[in-house]
Order: C-alpha cells, then sequence, then structure tokens
C-alpha cells in the first residue's frame, strides 16, 4: 500500500507532498483509497461532503466500529500525517481476517476531506460539515488563493456543492470513532513503548492580521516619513514566541502575505496567520490577547492600523473517558498522553465517542518531509490498531 502511495503529489526535489483538497493529487488519493476497498470487498460510497467510507457489514443497523484519518496534506508536508491511519486502517482488516475475527458490529475505513485545510484555510472541512461545525454558508465562502471557492472547487472535481451540509443519521451510526496518528511529538520517543492513547486536544485556533500601512518607494522614502507594515508584523513575531514562552504555550506565524510584494517596494499591506495552543482555554484566551495588544501597541508607533479576525477555533477536546480508558486496557497499559495537533478525531467527539492511537515519531518531527516512524513501530501501530478494533467490534 505504501509502494502505490507513496509517489502521488510528491514533489521530487524536497520529498515533501502537496496533496490539496480537491486538486489532481486528492483525486489520485481517492482512486487509490476506492481501490483499496473493492479489493476488499467492503462496500464503498461517498457521503454528501465527500468523505470516502468503505463498510464491512452494513451500516444501517447503527452502533458501528469506525477508523480511519485522511489523505491530504500540508504544504510540503510528510508521509505520515494522515496516511499512516488510513494506511493502517486497511491493513489492521486484514489482520483481523487472517485472525478468523468476526465482528458483530460494522466496521468502516474512512478518508476525512481537506483535514489540514492547506487550501482554503479551515482545517477538518470535511469533519466540520458533517459535524455541522460548519455551516453551509460559511463553507460556500471558503476561497483559496487563487480566488476559487469550495463550491467551485467541488463541481470542478465531480462533487456537488449542494449536498454538503450536517449529516447526523450517518453519524448516529456510529458507536465509536478510533483514529490512528503518527505522534507529532517526542513523548513516546522518551519511552520503551510504540504506541499510546491520547487523552486530550489541547483548544488551538487560527487568527489572521492585517497589518495595513502605506506604499512608496523604497530608496526615496525617509525612514521618518514610512508607515511600513513589515516592521509592526516582524515586532508582532517576536512578541508571540515571548507571550507563548512565558505562558508555556505555543504561537506561530508560518504563513504570510505581502502587498505588493516588490523589492524596491515599502509593503502597504502584510497580512499573516497566527496558529496557537495551550493547555486550557483561558491560557489561549489570554497569550493571544497579548500578542494583539502588543501588534496593536507596535503599530501606533509605527503609523500602521492592525486588524484581527478569528478564522477558526476547536475547544479543548478531552476523548470519551470510558472508550479511552477500554483502549489503554486492551493494549495492556500504554502511555496515555495530551497532543497539542488538532484531528478528525477531535471535531467528532462532540458527537460521537472518538478515541485516538498514536505511533512512535523517533524525531518528533512532523509537518515536514523529515517526518518519520520506524516499519516495526508502524506495523505494531497495526497490531495495536487489530486488537482496539476486535476488542469493541468482536465482543
Amino acid at each position: 500500500m505504501w509502494k502505490d502511495l507513496r509517489p502521488i503529489g510528491r514533489d521530487p526535489e524536497s520529498g515533501g507532498y502537496q496533496r490539496f483538497a480537491w486538486t489532481g493529487a486528492d483525486a489520485d488519493c481517492r482512486e487509490w483509497f476506492k481501490a483499496q476497498a473493492q479489493s476488499r470487498g467492503l462496500t464503498y460510497e461517498v457521503d454528501r461532503n465527500g468523505n470516502q467510507w468503505a463498510w464491512q457489514g452494513d451500516p444501517t443497523t447503527g452502533d458501528a466500529v469506525v477508523t480511519g484519518s485522511h489523505l491530504d496534506s500540508v504544504p510540503d508536508g510528510g508521509a505520515f500525517d494522515g496516511p499512516l491511519g488510513v494506511v493502517s486502517s486497511f491493513a489492521a482488516l486484514d489482520e483481523l481476517r487472517a485472525r478468523g475475527a468476526q465482528p458483530t458490529r460494522p466496521l468502516a475505513i474512512v478518508n476525512f476531506g481537506d483535514e489540514e485545510g492547506a487550501r482554503f484555510g479551515l482545517a477538518c472541512v470535511g469533519s466540520r460539515l458533517t459535524a455541522g461545525q460548519l455551516t453551509v454558508e460559511a463553507a460556500h465562502r471558503l476561497r483559496d488563493a487563487d480566488g476559487t471557492t469550495l463550491p467551485q472547487a467541488m463541481e470542478r472535481a465531480g462533487h456537488d456543492p449542494e449536498a454538503i451540509g450536517a449529516d447526523p443519521e450517518r453519524l448516529a451510526r456510529i458507536g465509536a470513532f478510533v483514529e490512528l496518528h503518527v505522534e507529532q511529538g517526542r513523548a513516546l520517543a522518551e519511552t520503551p513503548h510504540p504506541v499510546g492513547v491520547a487523552s486530550a486536544i489541547w483548544p488551538h485556533g487560527r487568527w489572521r492580521f492585517d497589518f495595513h500601512g502605506e506604499a512608496n518607494h523604497a530608496g526615496t522614502t525617509r525612514i521618518e516619513d514610512r508607515r511600513d507594515p513589515m516592521l509592526t508584523y516582524a515586532n508582532t513575531v517576536l512578541a508571540a514566541r515571548k507571550k507563548a514562552r512565558l505562558a508555556g504555550a505555543l504561537a506561530t506565524f508560518g504563513k504570510v502575505a505581502v502587498e505588493p510584494n516588490g523589492v524596491n517596494a515599502i509593503a502597504s499591506l502584510v497580512r499573516a496567520w497566527l496558529d496557537s495552543r495551550a493547555a486550557d482555554e483561558a491560557t489561549l484566551a489570554e497569550v493571544v490577547g497579548e500578542i494583539e495588544r502588543a501588534a496593536s501597541e507596535r503599530g501606533a508607533r509605527d503609523g500602521v492600523r492592525v486588524a484581527v479576525t478569528r478564522e477558526s477555533f476547536t475547544p479543548v477536546v478531552e476523548f470519551a473517558h470510558d472508550l479511552r480508558d477500554q483502549l489503554a486496557g486492551l493494549l495492556g497499559g500504554v502511555p496515555v498522553l495530551p497532543t497539542g495537533a488538532g484531528h478528525d478525531a477531535g471535531i467528532l467527539s462532540g458527537v460521537i465517542p472518538t478515541a485516538m492511537l498514536f505511533v512512535r515519531n523517533p524525531t518528533g518531527i512532523s509537518h515536514s518531509p523529515a517526518e518519520a516512524a520506524t516499519e516495526d513501530d508502524c506495523l505494531a501501530g497495526v497490531t495495536a490498531l487489530a486488537d482496539v478494533l476486535e476488542g469493541l467490534a468482536c465482543r
């Protein structure tokens, strides 16, 4: 499976992946998923929001056990974030069949669409729509950097954008969702355990900072006459690092757009996106508030107007304690640890019982071509997921 999936959307120079929602690479990943489902005799379907499903058993009977993850990537992303969960799900089903296990509940594997939000700027679009956390109107307003709207992109890829929306009937069929994911940190690397269970996801969000200055000539405008938004932006980046470090939180400016973006021109606008996360919502609100204040104070000195827009927010996610404890018990007391990364399992946790398994990442690097996991640890993850599915669905 890795051999077939590996080249799709891969940049030959960086080794990273460009698998963005409703693009050609995304379509190729979807074809791969469909082929895997059909080769196993599973019932394949695409839901109203473009998420792919592969069913063993009758989904209409309810109380299904679902596993899976996503296949899209961040810009120049790694090979494991998302795909490891999908590949492992098919492999775990193969393991169950090899054991001769007889499920008494329906089983399904899912590929959620646009989890990373790399194209339209909002993470977990497929699961958010399904769970009713993203309205149809808001989804239709999403645009990529080229101005293409989400409906236009979906339509070009052969999916009806008018069909999207909350899907409570589908969610009512699911008794438990377990997502396997490569760990995006080094907690397991400090232990002898290749697999762990997630306890919670930190609250996190994305904020857009617009720094409005005045375009002018870089070679003729005196320093004291400038209204340079780049200065305010740079100071805000430094302030974000300081505020987050003091609070034990995380704050990252990882995306920036500049207008007019000329070497010999003072910018008129710097637009930058802040990603911030913390162990609790009060700390997160405090950190983001302090970053906003630092930006505004510096903007006043630079003659730059600062506007901040919250584009997304996910509150703290406590995975279902009984399901989490059941997984830890089935796996013989593996580590239980929190994460700062968002996932489809976190989005769905408000409407169905969800849990997560993490596979050890020796470097802790993620969202990068350097993202890694050893073959032995990946196989341990497959065995652990098979044990979990057998414990939940073959009772």
